[in-house]
């Protein structure tokens, strides 16, 4: 087994990289002098791209890895903290403010953090980062910003487009390099040839070297010769630049090459092309087929034309297109979105886009309501994880439009994405702005109350988890809303197993399970229920009685379909197993939950089967395995904020396995597996957790 952790997310390339020697070196050496270095320049210009190269490039003197954030999708300045603890390895479960984490987490690592297209967002990148710098002496920022950031100790690196050949083709030849390159991925058998050569230099000049510009003139040419191309661009560059400023405004963000050459792509698409590139625009982030086909289309956009359209801006440059595995997904370029906003704009569509954008992704967060205690929950967390910015987006809207009162229905309705899926911080956020925005008492705000309980209590906040649901419980009684009623006792219930009440959990639990309804489906309330019955039976030493609750939730989930509460049970199994000293079938249950709770990223379940695991190791003398997994487990509990909840018996439970592996191997074996156990990455660690040890 590695020790190595994983070393970041950095995306792999998707084309060569042409050019750019001088800037990595100084990328390079401004890292090397600097906490924060900011590459800036006009859009188009490959600022992005050049930050992941060099950031692969620098990764391997990070034994903390190297780490893009994506930021051009966000609006909200106060997620900038949760933005970079997502796409961080944090999966904090408490309430602490985000910035406390990150900086406590960043404090001990040598850590490179990309963040990519910070302009939107200046003064909260600037206060971020300060903080963060501050707090961890080995992270290194590299940013792209088309402005620097404005820091005392940020080094600014200014990347000019690529060199051109003079007139007469002397000199610099990368632009003619990168063109000659994305032409060949374009219309196989291309190559700059002594016939063409004087065309692809005065196309190279006339686009000064800008690589967006070169790419989406390169995506031309399997219609066009370089000649006729040239001679087009030439004919309409001045007109395209006077129409693209009666559009754009006397201060337009992209530089005249590149705003034309963009304004000439848009004037050789077809209408329909041009239309949907436009409506396209209102998406945050990628969006697949149906997305745009239910926001976008309409008697002028028929939904049978979207695909062939889809295919065309593709060809175009216009969007990149690429296979997941949740399907295939498209994204625009932010510069190629901002002309299409413009334009969307110029339209009189932008509002109305915008308010079917927030339908589609209503109705998709009730169908994932709807299925989600189903056999489709994997597919639902892959769906929900990859719209991630979509759904901020129209919870933005939302918020902003509380006339229409369904800021609270979309993020009640998410409540699958923000604790299944593990977003907990950034739902407790859109919910408590849900319910201050829109106090209006009714069934849907009701449900916000519940939910919004829901995530202070998996969170470890009991106090403030009980404050909502007796809100809830109030509100309820009052409207008749027994479905709520139930709801809010559930979190009443959770919130008493927190504090250590465990009568008060008993006897909640058992009055949910007596009004549930099987034939009605299976509901969160219930299936909470007979995991806490089980826990207070278990904690109480009433072991064979917390096993028949839990036979009975899982025989509900198999019925189902329903995999994510169902592993729970396992866990909770594997727990009472280990009170039994049947530490085989501890392990078993333990490793049928692991690799579930995994795919899911549900990151607790991954600790508490650890856990498990490390105890029935430790109980049966594999000391060097016990300590391997604790150490794994340490990993991830200290990502996660609060070690085992702080549920007194699962505490007791993982120090008697410290105990009993330390006193199998001995201190300074202990140690050296704990160690390695730390180091490894969670996928290699998944394998070896999954893989029965021998017995000693």
């Amino acid at each position: 087994m590695t020790n190595m952790r994983q070393v970041g997310n950095l995306p792999p390339e998707p084309t060569s990289l042409v050019g750019r020697r001088t800037e990595l070196s100084r990328i390079r050496r401004a890292c090397e002098r600097s906490g924060l270095v900011t590459l800036t320049g006009v859009g188009g210009v490959g600022k992005t791209r050049l930050a992941l190269r060099a950031a692969a490039d620098l990764q391997f003197g990070y034994p903390d890895g190297a780490w893009l954030v994506e930021l051009s999708a966000l609006d909200q300045a106060i997620l900038l903290p949760h933005t970079i603890a997502e796409a961080l390895p944090l999966a904090d479960r408490t309430t602490r403010a985000m910035g406390e984490v990150l900086a406590e987490y960043l404090a001990e690592r040598r850590l490179l953090l990309v963040l990519d297209t910070c302009e939107h967002l200046i003064d909260a990148c600037a206060r971020v980062v300060t903080a963060m710098l501050e707090a961890a002496p080995g992270l290194t920022v590299l940013a792209t910003s088309r402005r620097p950031l404005g820091l005392p100790e940020e080094q600014v690196l200014v990347i000019d487009p690529l060199p051109v050949p003079a007139a007469g083709g002397d000199g610099p030849q990368d632009a003619v390099l990168l063109l000659a390159e994305r032409t060949a991925a374009a219309v196989p058998g291309f190559a700059v040839t002594a016939g063409n050569r004087a065309d692809v230099v005065r196309l190279c000049r006339r686009l000064e070297g800008l690589p967006l510009a070169i790419e989406l003139a390169a995506a031309r040419l399997r219609e066009l010769s370089v000649a006729e191309l040239c001679d087009r661009l030439e004919d309409r560059f001045a007109a395209l630049g006077d129409s693209e400023n009666e559009v754009a405004g006397a201060d337009p963000p992209w530089h005249q090459a590149l705003r034309t050459a963009i304004g000439w792509s848009h004037e050789l698409c077809t209408p329909g092309e041009r239309l949907l590139w436009a409506r396209a625009s209102v998406f945050s982030g990628s969006f697949d087929d149906e997305a745009v086909t239910q926001v976008c289309g309409d008697a002028r956009l028929p939904a049978e034309d979207i695909p062939a359209l889809l295919d065309g801006l593709v060809a175009k440059s216009i969007l990149s297109w690429a296979p997941t595995g949740g399907g295939e997904r498209y994204r625009m370029l932010d510069t190629i979105r901002e002309y299409g906003a413009l334009w969307l704009r110029d339209l009189g569509e932008q509002e109305h886009l915008r308010a079917r954008h927030r339908d589609f992704y209503l109705a998709l967060a009730r169908r994932g309501d709807a299925a989600w205690f189903g056999p489709d929950q994997i597919s639902w967390n892959d769906r929900t994880t990859a719209e991630h910015d979509n759904l901020r987006a129209a919870l933005e809207y939302s918020l902003a439009h509380p006339a229409d009162h369904l800021a609270v229905e979309l993020a009640a309705a998410l409540w699958f994405f923000w604790y299944p899926c593990g977003f907990l911080k950034e739902g407790q956020h859109y919910l408590e702005r849900a319910l201050r925005s829109d106090d209006t008492p009714s069934r849907v705000r009701n449900r916000a109350l519940w939910v919004c309980s829901l995530t202070l209590v998996v969170q470890g906040d009991a106090a403030g988890g009980m404050a909502w649901a007796t809100e809830c419980d109030e509100s309820a009684g009052r409207l008749g809303d027994g479905e709520a009623a139930v709801a809010a006792r559930a979190m009443i219930m959770a919130a008493a197993v927190l504090r250590g009440d465990l009568a008060l959990a008993t006897a909640l639990a058992e009055a949910m399970l007596a009004v549930y309804r099987p034939e009605e489906g299976l509901t969160l309330p219930a299936l909470l229920a007979w995991l806490a019955l089980s826990h207070v039976h278990t904690a109480g030493g009433r072991v064979e009685e917390a096993l028949k609750a839990l036979e009975d939730m899982s025989a509900e989930c198999d019925r189902h379909g329903e995999r994510w509460m169902r592993t729970y049970a396992d866990l909770f199994r594997s727990m009472a197993e280990l009170e039994l000293g049947r530490f085989d079938a501890a392990e078993e249950h333990a490793r049928s939950a692991l690799g579930v709770k995994h795919r899911l990223h549900d990151s607790i379940g991954v600790a508490l089967a650890l856990d498990v695991l490390s105890c029935a190791a430790a109980a049966n003398g594999r000391g060097e395995h016990a300590a391997r997994l604790l150490g794994m487990g340490q990993q991830l509990w200290g990502e996660i904020g609060q070690a085992q909840l702080g549920i007194a018996a699962w505490v007791a439970a993982r120090e008697t396995s410290e105990r009993q592996a330390r006193a199998a191997i001995g201190e300074e074996a202990f140690l050296a597996a704990f160690r390695a156990g730390y180091r490894t990455s969670l996928d290699v660690g998944i394998v070896y957790a999954l893989t029965p040890a021998p017995r000693p």
